[in-house]
């Protein structure tokens, strides 16, 4: 009977000292569950198969988008630079056949490719040019503007490809990220039918995970978002600049039948 009062004794003595040390040190296991379940890969590698899917889902979304800011970035970047270079060879004087014959094999960028456009309508129709007829001069007036018309809209469709999911993403990744929300908390009340519990402990790291996927959904859509409103801006003030541009060279044209 002593033996078995001191025995028990012990054994509650070690389970004291154990429970102690949890609370005050934490046990090395539990430590290091805890640190890796609450990273992101340890609650991607914890979640379940639908809400891996959403997160994987976000992620890919994340960086195809962050591929097409930056390329956007850089390209917008580049064709003003040589919108500038070419107006400013455009407005120096030099005649517009000689500009024409320098760069009509070797076009880079909008702008010298709605130029060359128009340029050769011009040389196209240049018989119909010489003509004294006014019907003929009009027709060709036309002809050329029409042919930078056409230049302006297939480089814009050019500069908008991808713009339409940069603005899908803005616009529900957060409601994808809730999707995942919506499916964990649903596999929380799970838990909670089976363990007959609704105590932290247990449906805790569930909605935790939850969570994590309406923060990544906020996280991947606001810089969507935000870069789709400044590249669409971005776009529409150098199609505004192109289109200046065609109604300038169509003055110019005027003037030659004019004259």
């Amino acid at each position: 009977m002593a033996t078995s009062q001191i025995t028990n004794i012990a054994l509650d003595s070690a389970t004291d000292s154990t429970t102690q040390d949890v609370i005050v040190n934490g046990s090395t296991n539990m430590a290091s569950s805890q640190v890796a379940n609450e990273t992101v890969f340890g609650y991607f590698w914890n979640a379940g198969f639908l809400i891996k899917v959403v997160m994987l889902s976000l992620l890919f979304a994340s960086i195809w988008s962050w591929a097409m800011i930056i390329k956007k970035y850089f390209t917008l970047r580049k064709l003003k630079a040589d919108a500038d270079f070419f107006e400013e060879e455009f407005w120096s004087g030099t005649p517009l056949d000689s500009l024409y014959n320098d760069i009509k094999d070797a076009v880079f960028d909008p702008m010298s490719n709605i130029f060359c456009s128009a340029m050769a309508e011009w040389e196209r129709f240049s018989e119909s040019r010489k003509s004294r007829s006014m019907t003929a001069q009009r027709d060709l007036e036309q002809r050329v503007s029409r042919s930078m018309e056409i230049a302006i809209v297939n480089e814009i469709n050019d500069l908008e490809k991808g713009m339409t999911f940069l603005s899908s993403l803005g616009t529900n990744g957060v409601i994808v990220g809730l999707f995942g929300t919506v499916i964990g908390i649903f596999n929380g009340f799970k838990v909670i039918a089976m363990q007959q519990s609704a105590s932290m402990a247990s449906v805790g790291p569930v909605i935790s995970e939850a969570l994590v996927t309406t923060a990544m959904g906020i996280f991947v859509a606001i810089p969507a978002a935000f870069a789709y409103n400044q590249l669409s801006d971005s776009i529409n003030r150098y199609a505004n600049r192109l289109e200046t541009f065609a109604d300038e060279f169509a003055t110019i044209i005027s003037r030659q039948f004019d004259e």
